[in-house]
């Protein structure tokens, strides 16, 4: 059930560490000797994984009724983009996360921004970082459809000399707040929390199979790798050494995410009920409630999720930070169907991995039986069950599996001299172990 966040490697950093691995995902490990059950335990309690519970007040009238049972608390709904043309363009929307990030760093007194970037070593792996400038903000920008675990650095946000702002997953964001439920230290520096929008997280697997089908002979001569943005939604691209020099090959996003990527997500983002943020302040999506023409600038979904997610909102607009315009409940319904149906069909997948003696998360006030039964049709409810015995069967689901990290393959010639690009579409295997 792990989701790879890193919550647990921050709340017990003496007994526990994040490792890549090459078809899971990031995932926590035991450091060489006997752990300490007490700090186990405690880590364990801010794993987003194994259980989630709403907490709000449904009945506040601040909320959209017609919105809550599927898609959380919901206090206000915008559409557009950051006013800054380059964040706007550099995003994988509209830039609406990182317009909001940086008017925190320049407006509202905020030190830092914790987030994801490429790894400059290897730039198809991430790492966590805390940004304080324009500029770090802006190199980070674009979607990371591979493993990361934000939550890994959360001491940085405890030991800041200020509040921090949080950007990670749903299910990072919901371990942050699980944190900060039993560290002061944390809460106290949380300025705010955005998540945004997420259909699951491909493996590193994933990846290396995009630059293969790209015709990028070995991995390692990757300079680096772009999901989305510079544009909308962008291309994805990977920039790589040649013999001649720099080159750069690109897949458009139905071809990368359609038909690659996300065939290679972890088991854990299917039995998922929070795929839009449903624990943060604000959430962040795309508008695809219709066709995009070529060369149309990114436009993103704002959601308001707390009153203090609103207030922030209200005053980036204000500062000149956002573009947006309030749009009604039916927006978000139009433009994300398929993470409606998505987590619509968690009530009977989850009923089937217990069944069948695999493990399964616990959700509470989560609607995710009214979902199930409200929103998918007899045929998809039939799906739902019986594409999940096909899973625990084919995946081994009821077992146990070996973590076996991940080493990214050295160089094997000097820096300046590269591997000749592959001549056609296929190219080979990376070296993968």
């Amino acid at each position: 059930m792990c989701c790879g966040c890193g919550a647990c490697a921050y709340i017990n950093p003496r007994d526990i560490e994040m490792v890549d691995t090459l078809d899971f995902g990031r995932r926590p490990r035991f450091k060489s000797g006997a752990p300490c059950e007490t700090e186990s335990r405690e880590a364990m309690r801010v794993c987003p994984g194994i259980a989630l519970e709403h907490t709000f007040d449904d009945g506040h009238p601040d909320l959209i009724p017609e919105l809550l049972p599927a898609w959380g608390p919901v206090r206000g709904l915008w559409e557009g983009h950051a006013a800054d043309a380059e964040l706007r363009f550099r995003g994988s929307s509209g830039g609406a996360a990182s317009a909001i990030a940086l008017y925190c760093l320049e407006r509202a007194n905020m030190h830092g921004v914790l987030h994801i970037r490429a790894r400059q070593d290897v730039p198809y792996l991430n790492h966590t970082v805390l940004s304080t400038t324009r500029r770090e903000i802006l190199e980070a920008t674009g979607s990371r459809y591979a493993p990361a675990s934000p939550c890994d650095g959360l001491q940085l946000i405890e030991d800041a000399p200020g509040p921090c702002v949080f950007i990670g997953k749903p299910c990072d964001v919901a371990a942050t707040n699980r944190a900060r439920a039993i560290r002061p230290k944390l809460d106290a520096n949380l300025g705010l929390t955005i998540a945004f929008f997420c259909a699951g997280t491909p493996s590193t697997r994933g990846t290396l199979e995009m630059i293969r089908r790209m015709g990028i002979a070995d991995a390692s001569d990757v300079l680096d790798v772009r999901y989305r943005g510079m544009g909308w939604p962008g291309r994805a691209t990977v920039r790589f050494r040649t013999v001649t020099g720099d080159e750069a090959r690109t897949l458009s996003y139905e071809e990368s995410w359609g038909e690659i990527l996300q065939v290679h997500r972890a088991w854990r983002c299917y039995v998922c009920a929070d795929h839009t943020g449903e624990f943060a302040d604000i959430a962040v999506g795309d508008p695809w409630y219709r066709p995009i023409g070529d060369g149309e600038p990114g436009r993103s979904l704002v959601l308001a999720r707390t009153e203090h997610g609103r207030n922030i909102v209200r005053e980036a607009l204000a500062a000149g930070y956002l573009s947006l315009t309030g749009v009604g409940p039916d927006i978000l319904i139009k433009s994300q169907p398929n993470l409606l149906k998505t987590r619509s069909a968690v009530w009977g997948r989850i009923a089937v991995c217990r069944l069948m003696g695999a493990a399964a998360p616990h959700y509470r006030r989560m609607h995710i039986l009214r979902c199930w039964w409200s929103v998918l049709n007899i045929k998809e409810k039939a799906r739902s069950l019986y594409g999940t015995v096909r899973r625990v069967l084919r995946k081994n689901l009821r077992h146990r599996v070996a973590i076996l990290p991940f080493e990214p393959p050295a160089r094997s010639r000097p820096e300046n001299v590269a591997r000749p690009a592959a001549e056609n579409s296929l190219g080979t295997a990376p070296n993968l172990r």
